[in-house]
């Protein structure tokens, strides 16, 4: 029996039918764009649509209607959209399905008249994704209002996953609009960041790991439920056999990273989204890259590095797990690979970089990437020197093409001429004292020439950061960041399993403080299993100790777990995003109630916990007094800190850059927390990356800060720098030279430091 058009749904997930057909229509004769129409013809009549549109992105952030059946023929490749604008521009914008009973009510919907599509008032749209990247819109709409369930988005998403593979197969392109490859065989200069330092020399040789998936569609589920089992039951295997290689002689400090790589290969909820994608009617590795595509876009929202790091391990799992369903174990080049390497890529996991021979390996080239990568810290574990956000690296690069790697300053010289050859050779071999210096300075003190004592801590987020502490010589963690197993779990830790994590990471200390973040979420930083939250502003939403404060419960199991895991240890924890005294005031009222729940079980408690607030908004700057009476120290959080002074988007490049952290604004702020604190009795410490760099913390020493905390690399430049200076003679001079600055203090700095041989 036929249901009215526009009648209930169907309620079912993907049809296996229509993916089959769908599949003989994909494989069918004819152009790319008969396909294309073909397509929307059967989505239509499967889904019970009298519209299905496809929009596909084009250059300048443009989508045009390339294909649809229900609404006029001639708006095709007429009808254009910007990313944002309208529902279509909403869906490609956020990478997300959108679903709604009266479209033309909603605030984002943009009405076209050439398209005709007056009558319809039911919508739904979903991305199509391959990559991380939406390639396109797919649509459809119905006269009678509808609400669409969650199988058919569902089942929309699935089908966008086979029209994803004609647009990217470059068909549907015009000739005009495809760009001729551009040939480099000068010499080039790429610029990118710097995320281990370092400086290396030898012959590229480009990673690519992206595997073409040619059957989408199943012909018989079982089959392919058994061939994803063997693919990860293989895979396993092979990083367990990594994993017992480092162990045998290995990385150093990278094996941490390594067993952590491996529990997130086991985890149970990637696994069972893959599983539920064979059984919707894909095959194995269709299922594997649906579930690649909806993390990548879970990636594309989040702007934290470290996060993006860290959610970047599942990408490349899915790679790894793909190579294995295709019977390849490795994505490292075949053949024979030059002596002196160094390796190009646009993204690379810490086990596909231990796939190549690290005796040849001399140097890593990124496009993407950050220093809290697995792979950086892979890398400097390996001693090699990597460029990151190198654009168009693997464009531009050639294969055995000669590279030199500046991993101090970002730079990337490609085909070098003579001359720099020179000149990289003669750094390279000061860099060798310059590290050698600070590998025997790691064992003695910060301390100044005029004998102040310094604390240098490190910022950390996972256990594989924690070996760390003996290798730089740190004094303990300043910030150890608790979001990270919230994030890559599909559903919220019990309060066992955080304990669990809590208790390791105090006994990796070994008796030096640790100090705890809670929970700081929200904004870029999602948890899969929260509804999501529309924010025209989300940096300055509903995050951190607001979530904290608005669900209790949260915060308050966070705390037990860190009591527990502490059995009697000294810890600190301190409260992010604190915006006024009364919010510090409530979450220091959960804590207590912890602490004492905790004494009425007989859980051991120290008396020695150290309750903290973090200073990242500046109105706590006029509440000092109050919050130092509640506090036993602050922290400042200078990245946000920064961006909330100076109304600035540290993730907008127009004005990330526009103000200087050594600006008066700043520093008159920092200065006066600094003295409140003192005043006080009371410690502050600065934990954002103004600590890592050498002159910054140097002007951090002489506004009277004396605890420092960053990543593990900066250690021991900031270390040196400390043992070069006269603090005293220096505070002096910065507090005088300060009151009448109208810019940046930093060339003034500068120069003191080279008049005076303090080394930044």
């Amino acid at each position: 029996m036929t249901r009215p058009a526009g009648g209930p749904a169907p309620g079912i997930g993907p049809s296996r039918r229509l993916l089959a057909r769908l599949r003989d229509v994909m494989a069918g004769s004819g152009s790319a764009q008969s396909r294309l129409d073909k397509i929307v013809t059967l989505i239509a009549a499967e889904m019970v649509a009298e519209v299905c549109s496809c929009y596909v992105s084009r250059p300048g952030d443009v989508l045009e209607l390339f294909a649809t059946i229900g609404l006029n023929p001639d708006a095709v490749h007429r009808t254009r959209l910007r990313v944002g604008e309208g529902l279509v521009g909403e869906v490609a914008a956020t990478a997300r399905p959108l679903a709604i009973a009266n479209a033309p009510s909603h605030p984002k919907f943009a009405y076209r008249p050439e398209t005709g599509e007056d009558p319809y008032e039911s919508w739904m749209g979903v991305p199509i994704l391959r990559g991380g990247k939406v390639r396109g819109v797919l649509i459809i709409q119905n006269q009678m209002k509808r609400n669409y369930s969650e199988d058919e988005v569902e089942t929309l998403e699935t089908i966008a996953m086979v029209v994803a593979e004609l647009i990217v197969g470059g068909e549907i392109a015009r000739p005009e609009e495809v760009a001729s490859p551009t040939a480099v065989s000068l010499p080039a200069r790429l610029h990118g960041i710097a995320l281990n330092g370092g400086l290396a020399q030898g012959l590229a040789v480009l990673h690519r790991t992206q595997i073409t998936v040619r059957q989408m569609v199943a012909d018989d589920p079982a089959v392919e439920l058994e061939r994803f089992r063997q693919a990860v039951e293989h895979m396993h295997r092979s990083i367990d056999d990594l994993v017992a290689d480092h162990r045998a002689g290995g990385i150093g400090e990278g094996g941490e990273i390594l067993e952590t790589y491996r529990m997130f290969a086991e985890d149970r909820g990637w696994l069972s989204r893959i599983h539920e994608a064979i059984d919707t009617g894909l095959s194995a590795e269709a299922a594997v890259q649906r579930v690649q595509n909806d993390m990548a876009a879970r990636m594309a929202r989040v702007t934290d590095p470290y996060l993006r790091e860290r959610l970047a391990d599942f990408d490349d799992l899915a790679n790894r797990l793909l190579l294995h369903l295709a019977g390849r174990t490795s994505a490292a080049a075949l053949g024979t690979l030059p002596d002196d390497m160094v390796l190009v890529a646009r993204a690379i996991g810490p086990a596909e970089l231990l796939d190549y021979d690290r005796r040849k390996l001399r140097g890593l080239v990124l496009e993407e990437g950050s220093a809290t990568s697995h792979v950086a810290i892979i890398a400097r574990a390996l001693d090699i020197p990597v460029v990151g956000r190198c654009v168009e690296a693997m464009r531009l690069i050639e294969p055995l093409d000669p590279i030199v790697v500046d991993g101090d300053h970002g730079n990337v010289f490609v085909r070098p001429s003579e001359d720099v050859i020179e000149t990289i050779t003669k750094a390279i071999q000061v860099q060798a004292g310059q590290r050698k210096l600070y590998a025997e300075e790691a064992r003695l003190p910060a301390v100044t020439r005029d004998g102040t004592a310094v604390s240098l801590m490190l910022n950390a987020g996972l256990l594989s950061d924690m070996p760390h502490l003996d290798a730089v010589g740190a004094d303990g963690i300043g910030l150890y960041r608790t979001e990270i197993p919230f994030m890559v779990r599909s559903e919220y830790p019990s309060v066992a399993t955080q304990t669990d994590l809590y208790a390791r990471v105090i006994d990796l200390a070994e008796g030096r403080p640790v100090v705890f973040r809670t929970l700081d979420v929200g904004g870029d930083k999602r948890l899969p299993y929260f509804a999501e939250i529309d924010e025209d502003n989300p940096a300055l939403g509903w995050r951190a100790i607001r979530i904290g404060l608005d669900r209790p419960a949260m915060l308050r199991q966070q705390i037990r777990a860190l009591i527990q895991g502490a059995a009697g240890r000294p810890f600190g924890v301190m409260f992010p995003m604190v915006s006024e005294v009364t919010e510090l005031d409530a979450a220091r009222a959960l804590f207590d109630r912890e602490v004492a729940r905790a004494a009425a079980q007989g859980v051991p408690v120290s008396d020695e916990i150290r309750v903290g607030v973090m200073l990242e908004v500046p109105s706590l700057l006029w509440q000092l007094d109050q919050v130092l009476r509640a506090a036993d120290f602050v922290s400042v959080g200078s990245n946000d800190l920064m961006q909330y002074l100076y109304a600035a988007d540290r993730t907008n490049t127009r004005v990330a850059q526009r103000f200087d952290t050594l600006s008066p604004g700043l520093i008159a702020a920092l200065a006066e927390a600094a003295a409140r604190c003192d005043s006080a009795g009371r410690s502050i410490s600065l934990c954002g990356e103004m600590a890592s760099r050498p002159i910054e913390a140097m002007t951090l020493l002489g506004l009277g800060f004396r605890t420092l905390s960053m990543p593990a690399t900066s250690i021991g430049a900031v270390r040196t720098m400390v043992r070069s200076l006269d603090l005293g003679h220096f505070s002096r001079w910065l507090s005088q030279v300060r009151i009448n600055a109208r810019g940046s203090l930093r060339p003034a700095i500068r120069a003191y430091a080279r008049d005076h041989d303090v080394a930044i």
